[in-house]
């Protein structure tokens, strides 16, 4: 399958949502496993969501980016929030939910420029 192929694929889409749930399940499981080199907690998020951004930019082509960035912000928001119950034994941060967005925004950022200097 090509790229041009898998782009708005059922393929596509289910690989964005598994991504997805296992973002979340790694952000909200008490005692995650640790991450091969132990980078912060905030590289961890930009990694993350940056590669929910790209794989959601995929799944869903044209949608509008506007609508991929609120999702995916309110998809940070709502895991800082679960991270706040404190038998997660977790940390919630608002600047977690700022470096997910901020990554998102310049994901799809590149993503637009990109897509547009190919129809040019």
């Amino acid at each position: 399958m090509s790229l041009g192929q898998w782009r708005a694929s059922s393929t596509a889409r289910a690989v964005f949502w598994a991504a997805a749930c296992f973002a979340f399940a790694m952000a909200v499981v008490p005692h995650p496993p640790e991450v091969p080199g132990h980078p912060n907690d905030k590289v961890e998020h930009i990694v993350a969501f940056v590669v929910l951004a790209l794989l959601g930019s995929f799944a869903y082509p044209r949608a509008l980016f506007a609508r991929l960035l609120i999702g995916l912000s309110l998809f940070g928001a709502l895991i800082e929030v679960v991270q706040a119950i404190p038998m997660l034994q977790r940390d919630s941060d608002i600047w977690d939910w700022v470096a997910d967005t901020a990554a998102v925004a310049v994901v799809l950022t590149l993503v637009w420029w990109r897509r547009r200097a190919a129809s040019a």
